[in-house]
C-alpha cells in the first residue's frame, strides 16, 4: 500500500498530517504486505482489506500509542497479551522505538508471523514468546495492553496481573466491555474511555495499577 494512501487514512487517528515519519510510513507498508501475504494463508485477521487495515488495526493502535506516549520516545516496558498479527504491540513499538516490547501468543502459526515480521522490518530490543500469559515468566511490564483476545473475562485477570505497580493496563474495547472490564479489575484506577475515531462503539480504556506500598506497610500490589 502507498505510504502517501497510508498516511492520509491515519490522520483523524493522529491529529497531525506529519506525524509519522517516512521511515515508519515505510514500515507500516511493507507490515500490512506481509499480512496481506499471510492472511491467505492463515487466519491472522478478519479484516483483509488494506484500507480496513490501515484505520481498523493501525489506526486504533497509534491513537492508543499517541495517548500514552505523547514524546514517543520512553524507555519503557510493554507487554502485549494475545498479540495475534502484532496489534497493538507493534504499531507501539514503531510509535515509540525505545520501548521493550513483548509479544505473547500461543497460536504456533502466529508465533511465526510475528518472528518472520519482526526480521522483515528489523524490530529490536523485542522478544515473542510462545505460549499463554498466564505461564509467563517474565517480570511485570510498565504497560500491558490487550485487544480483541477470546475469553475476555479470564483474559483481563491475567493481563492485570503482569502490570507493574504503578504501570498501565491498557485496553482496546468496545464500549459496551467497560462495565466489566470494572467490574473484573477493581483494584485499577480507570480513566473515562475515550472514544476511537472513525468508529461509533470503540474505545481506548486505561488504568492505573497500585504503587508498591512503602516498606513497613501490611500489605503491596
Amino acid at each position: 500500500m502507498e505510504t502517501s494512501r497510508i498516511a492520509e487514512s491515519l490522520q483523524p487517528f493522529l491529529e497531525t498530517s506529519g506525524a509519522l515519519s517516512a521511515a515508519q510510513l515505510n514500515s507500516i507498508s511493507t507490515y500490512i504486505d506481509l499480512l496481506i501475504r499471510w492472511n491467505a494463508r492463515i487466519n491472522l485477521t478478519s479484516v483483509r482489506q488494506s484500507e480496513a487495515i490501515v484505520t481498523r488495526h493501525f489506526g486504533e493502535s497509534l491513537f492508543a500509542a499517541r495517548h500514552l506516549f505523547p514524546d514517543a520516545g520512553p524507555s519503557a516496558s510493554l507487554i502485549d497479551v494475545g498479540s495475534g498479527a502484532g496489534f497493538p504491540g507493534v504499531p507501539f513499538k514503531l510509535w515509540a522505538p525505545q520501548l521493550h516490547l513483548t509479544l505473547i501468543e500461543s497460536n504456533h502459526k502466529k508465533v511465526a508471523f510475528l518472528r518472520q515480521l519482526a526480521r522483515t522490518i528489523t524490530l529490536t530490543n523485542i522478544d515473542i514468546v510462545p505460549g499463554r500469559a498466564e505461564a509467563y515468566p517474565g517480570a511485570p511490564a510498565d504497560v500491558v495492553t490487550l485487544r480483541a483476545v477470546e475469553r475476555f473475562s479470564s483474559a483481563l485477570p491475567i493481563a492485570a496481573r503482569l502490570v507493574a505497580p504503578g504501570g498501565r493496563l491498557v485496553l482496546l474495547i468496545g464500549q459496551a466491555q467497560v462495565a466489566e472490564a470494572k467490574s473484573l479489575v477493581p483494584s485499577v484506577t480507570w480513566s473515562n474511555p475515550v472514544p476511537f475515531p472513525l468508529s461509533e462503539s470503540r474505545v481506548l480504556f486505561v488504568g492505573r495499577a497500585r504503587e508498591t506500598k512503602r516498606i513497613g506497610s501490611q500489605d503491596s500490589f
